[in-house]
Formats: structure tokens, sequence, C-alpha cells
């Protein structure tokens, strides 16, 4: 189906096939380092015209990739498929620019979708990738690339945001999304379209990413991106040290304020460093130590009294610092979830308590189960199944194991189980797929399967048909110090709300309250 010729870049000397010359074709120049994808209807001519450039010098080789039922709409669909996963193969550095890559249509794309595998594998065969398409997709460098194919939504956002940034006219750009809409995609696909553009040449041009987990993530992400540096990727203090043209801030309700926080004499001595009190957040430092400032926010995902809530974030959109240009942008599109847009509203419902019908889907597991024994041994098969499965959930366990490892903090019909030994890419660890991961090792990752545990901090009060928290079985210390009731109730559904909206393929949700089951039972299935 695929056939793969060997030319010699470096020297113009390629084979005398006819349709070399007048055919739509793939082809990847490389070095044994780096690598450019590309297309086109007459590679030899494109060939020339790539040796008279500067950038394109650097290859010797070239491989095209011929085949009879190719035309232009799957060649076009191809390179951008080819760029995003050879990118995220990680045997070459791959040098094209991001610019155009997008989801387009055509007549026959699902079956062009299916003959993908075919050829990647025959690539595999010549030792032009190393890993499998199933590999490839579980990683966090797939996930999160700036080679990623935009939907139209993501697409027609990013060309409104550029052109607002270069227009000058705003210095605030705020995009809202709820969990899976794509926000972390879109904002590192801005940061590498900055860094290829000659306009942005020389300007400084900062990744803020609040999670400590996902920030280190995003390091080794940045260190294989071409064009990009994980220096470039910055800690809210990182932008206390210096001014920067633009900042990217991914997250952003997980800035903090001077509230409940573990490193209070370092906020107070950044706020000191700016000229400004304890009263100020770490969005202030973002907003008063750059030109122009991308904001990616979702209120419904604020875990704490030490979040950005809405109304903070709102106010200091509108008057901070005496800047008042500002764009807003809403993704609608759910892009993570394959139950789409009807399962995060259901989520919502759930935790809410105002759910009115069942939730059935032929594209979305979702599950309650009354056996945890059950719930942990499908984990399992999962995990073996498809991989990236991990059991999550609420604070309603004390951290034992944190001073004494030999300890189990989650027990659960006479299963036991430990919080994750770490935060940062603990997804990624040998250890996740035993232990149970919390709010702050999971939130901004995304996972094949999630199986969820809702404690005995949230339950169901059936005489008042509400949903109801227990403080005295929240553990989150610096979660609940200083919030009243009605606050945390806010912050334990935004936290299973993160929870419940982790997996791709499908939920499976145990229940510990007897009467919180009892409600979810009637809006979901229910494992027999």
């Amino acid at each position: 189906m695929f056939k793969i010729i060997e030319g010699d870049f470096k020297n113009n000397k390629y084979s005398d096939e006819e349709y070399l010359d007048n055919w739509p074709m793939l082809y990847i120049l490389e070095n044994g380092r780096q690598a450019y994808i590309g297309e086109s209807s007459h590679v030899k001519t494109r060939m020339t015209q790539h040796s008279s450039i500067e950038e394109k010098r650097i290859f010797d080789k070239v491989h095209f990739i011929y085949s009879k039922l190719f035309n232009q709409s799957v060649t076009f669909d191809y390179e951008s498929k080819l760029i995003q996963y050879i990118a995220a193969d990680e045997l070459y550095e791959v040098t094209n620019k991001n610019k155009g890559i997008a989801d387009k249509q055509y007549y026959q794309k699902q079956e062009y979708d299916e003959k993908f595998a075919t050829l990647w594998r025959k690539l595999q065969r010549e030792k032009l990738v190393k890993h499998s398409i199933e590999e490839i997709e579980n990683s966090d460098l797939f996930k999160y690339s700036p080679y990623k194919e935009l939907n139209d939504s993501q697409r027609q956002a990013v060309e409104d945001i550029v052109q607002k940034l270069k227009e000058g006219t705003v210095d605030k750009v705020v995009v809202n999304g709820m969990p899976g809409s794509g926000k972390t995609i879109i904002a590192v696909y801005l940061m590498k379209y900055l860094a290829d553009s000659e306009e942005y040449a020389g300007k400084q041009i900062g990744f803020v990413v609040p999670q400590t987990s996902l920030r280190k993530t995003m390091k080794i992400i940045f260190r294989s991106i071409y064009g990009l540096s994980p220096s470039q990727v910055l800690s809210p203090s990182d932008v206390t040290k210096k001014k920067y043209d633009i900042l990217l801030v991914d997250e952003a309700h997980r800035l903090h304020q001077y509230k409940n926080i573990s490193y209070m004499g370092t906020f107070k001595a950044n706020c000191e460093k700016l000229g400004l009190t304890t009263e100020a957040d770490e969005l202030d430092w973002i907003l008063m130590q750059s030109k122009q400032a991308v904001l990616f926010y979702d209120s419904m995902q604020v875990v704490g009294p030490s979040g950005i809530d809405f109304e903070r974030f709102d106010k200091k959109m509108e008057d901070s610092f005496n800047r008042r240009m500002i764009a807003y942008f809403t993704l609608i599109t759910q892009m993570r979830v394959q139950g789409g847009n009807a399962y995060i509203d259901q989520v919502k419902d759930m935790l809410a308590g105002s759910c009115s019908s069942k939730y059935v889907s032929e594209k979305y597991d979702f599950k309650l189960y009354s056996d945890f024994s059950k719930f942990e041994k499908d984990m399992y098969a999962k995990e073996n199944e498809v991989g990236l499965s991990r059991m999550l959930a609420g604070y309603a366990w004390p951290w034992i194991s944190k001073n004494d490892q030999a300890l189990k903090d989650i027990e659960i019909q006479d299963v036991k189980r430990m919080w994750n030994h770490c935060t940062e890419g603990w997804v990624h660890t040998a250890e996740a797929i035993d232990e149970v991961g919390c709010i702050h090792s999971i939130q901004g990752y995304d996972l094949n399967y999630a199986f969820v545990i809702l404690g005995k901090d949230i339950g169901y009060d059936k005489a008042a048909g509400k949903i109801i928290v227990r403080p005295e079985c929240y553990f989150d210390k610096n979660g609940k110090r200083t919030a009243n009731y009605e606050e945390l109730l806010e912050y334990i559904t935004n936290v299973y709300y993160v929870l419940m909206t982790r997996g791709i393929k499908g939920t499976y949700l145990y229940v510990c309250d007897d009467e919180l089951r009892e409600y979810l039972s009637q809006y979901m299935e229910v494992e027999k």
C-alpha cells in the first residue's frame, strides 16, 4: 500500500520513478538527529526549492512516501499526522513550524485514518520511527504537542488571539474553557507559534505553569520541541525576576493568593520585590511583569481558599494596574472526554444534586461500583488493556504514609492502598498503578480511564435532596483552613469535578456514602 524511496538530498540525487515528478506524495528530510516533514505533488521540484534554503541544508537524506491511493487531501492530512506523531516519537527533533496544522475533513477520511496505522508500521520497519502509535498516544509529549491538529473553534481562537496580540490593542486575553476543552493544547500551540514567528524574534515570552507537577512535565516537553526551551517554562515566582513581553499562563485558576499556602515567606518576599503588599496575588505578579498576558482559566477548577476564584479574577481583569484592555474567548468543544459535553454536564448536575436523567452513551463508559475489590480489579484490567488507568480520590483520608511508607492510607472493604508517593509526574511513575492519586497529582493530566473514589467528605442528604460535605472528613488542611461551609462545599465538589473529568474513554466511581451512592445510581450505569 505504501512505498518508501530514499534519496540523496545533499547531492540532489534521486531515482527515476515517474511519480516523483507528478503525484501527491509525502517526504521526510533527515540528518540522523533532526527531521522535516512535508508534502508535494512535485517532490523533485520541491527538493530543489528546499536545497536553496539555508535552514534545510542541514539535511542529507530524504525519504519519499508514495501510494497510488494518495490524493492531495490525504497528503495534507498525513503531513499533519506525521509531524505530530514523529515529534512525539522523539527519534528525530522535528523542525517544522506549526502554523496551519488543523483537523481537516475530506472524502473517505475515516478509511484513510485507519490506513495511517499501516503507514506507521511501515515507517517502523524502515527504522524511521521507533514507538508504536499506542505508546505515542499515551505520552505527555503527544497529548500536549504544539503540533496538535486543531479543530475549527481552537484554530479560530488561535488566529484571533494572535491577531489581538499583534494589533497591540489588548494587554490581557482570557481563554475560558471546561476541562478537556483544549486550553493547555492551545497554550502550548501558541507558545510554539510565537517562538517560530520572525515578528516575535528577540521578544521575552514565558509559559507560566502554577502546579509543580505539570510544570516539570512541560519542561520535559519543551526540551523535546525544536525552537522551545525548558527555561521558558516558569513558576509564578520566576515571573518576579524580570519583565516579559508576553506571558502565557496555563491553569490560571491554580495561581495563589497569600492564604493557606506553605510558602508564605517566599510569597511575601516576591510581593515586596515588586513593591506590593500581601493583599496582592500571583495573578498581580503576572499582570505587573508582562506587557501582554494570555490567561487560560476555569473557575470550576478552583479547589481551595488559596486559589483565584471567579470574583477575584474578574475584578483583577477589569481594574488591575489601570489596564483596561481585555479580550475574552471561550472554548466550547470537548476534546478530552469521548462522552463530550453531555458527560461534562452530567457530572456538573450530579455534583450540584440536580440530575434529571440517566447518562447513557455508546461512546463513553460511566459506571458505579459497590464492590471495591471488583473496582480495583477492573482498573488493573484496563491498565493491561490500554494503559493510563489510575485510581483517584478526594482528600477523605489522612496522609499517614507521608512519614512511614510501610503504612497504607486508604482502606475500603478490606482493600488497602496508599496515596501518591509523589506529585511531580506521578501519573507516569511505575508505582502509580498501585496508589491513589490526589487532586494535586492529576489536575492538568489526561487518563484513558479514571477510577474515582468519592470519600466520606462528600455525601447526599436524602431528606433535603441536596449534596452535602463533611469538613471533619476532609483532610486537606490548606484546603479547609479559613473556609466556611459554603466555600468548602464549592471546593470539594470542584475537586471531584476535576477528578471525574480526567478520563478519555471512561470514568468509574466507587462511592463511600450510602445515600450518595443511592442517589447517583439513579443517573448512571451500576456495575452488577
